[in-house]
């Protein structure tokens, strides 16, 4: 644990920094790396091993991001975001039948290694959409990371302390629906303080409560799905990349989900 705080107490402030004063363009270079480097770690877990088998993938990501950025940047964006969305939730329909493409064969491991197109890149398009959303879109990036960041936190500590019944126990027999609550709670807490930050008057508190909980429950989603193909995998982490919190993935996961949700609600609430 005091590996673990001390690694996120050193990475909050470079992040933190990276949002608010990085140029747009600089921004998405940045997020595509971090992103990368979780579908490097994920196409492991699919069940590709080899080195030369998960370039290709990450060949293929890094090569659909920068021709999105060149070709579609910005107004074919929300579609993007749109097709992350749709994509989560049939992930939260596969959760549900957590045994569909567990068995390891090439197979499985195609489907699962597709599936993190959809995952990387939408997350990857909702990032780029809420950065460069005006003098304010750095704060509205901020804000979509802090609500994870509560989400984690709340949940965490709630679940820890109070424990109970579990939320998905053949999935991630950690996760507690204390913890849901809790995690439930921060976000809206976090959502009430942010709305004056954010240029918006209290006019506004009802419609940001509702994308702060939809947000926080697909990251929820987020979180499950890279729990879900890490028992598959029979993977305890994803990677050993950051001290104390495993690989890059299981650090994004919950953003994977929760950022095209938030960016196309946004969009949607004209927030």
């Amino acid at each position: 644990m005091k590996q673990r705080i001390l690694t996120a107490l050193l990475m909050l402030p470079l992040a933190i920094a990276a949002v608010l004063w990085l140029p747009t363009g600089w921004f998405m270079a940045l997020v595509a790396a971090v992103l990368l480097l979780g579908i490097w770690e994920w196409a492991r877990l699919s069940g590709l091993p080899k080195p030369h088998q998960r370039a290709v993938v990450l060949l293929l990501h890094a090569v659909a991001m920068a021709a999105l950025a060149r070709l579609a940047w910005p107004e074919g964006f929300p579609s993007v975001v749109a097709v992350g969305c749709l994509w989560w939730l049939a992930a939260a329909v596969w959760l549900g039948r957590s045994q569909l493409a567990g068995v390891p064969n090439r197979g499985n491991a195609l489907i699962k290694s597709v599936a993190g197109l959809f995952m990387a890149v939408p997350a990857w398009a909702g990032a780029a959409l809420l950065h460069a959303d005006g003098d304010l879109g750095p704060r509205w990036m901020l804000y979509a990371l802090c609500l994870v960041w509560a989400a984690d936190t709340f949940a965490y500590f709630t679940g820890s302390r109070i424990g109970g019944p579990k939320l998905a126990p053949s999935i991630s027999p950690n996760k507690t629906w204390a913890g849901f609550w809790g995690g439930l709670g921060g976000v809206l807490i976090v959502s009430v303080a942010a709305t004056p930050l954010l240029g918006l008057d209290f006019s506004y508190a009802l419609p940001m409560l509702a994308l702060a909980a939809v947000t926080f429950v697909a990251s929820v989603v987020g979180d499950l799905f890279e729990s879900l193909i890490k028992r598959h995998s029979g993977a305890k982490d994803s990677g050993a990349l950051i001290p104390g919190h495993g690989g890059v993935m299981d650090r994004v996961d919950s953003l994977l989900a929760a950022l095209p949700v938030f960016a196309l609600g946004k969009l949607w609430l004209g927030l």
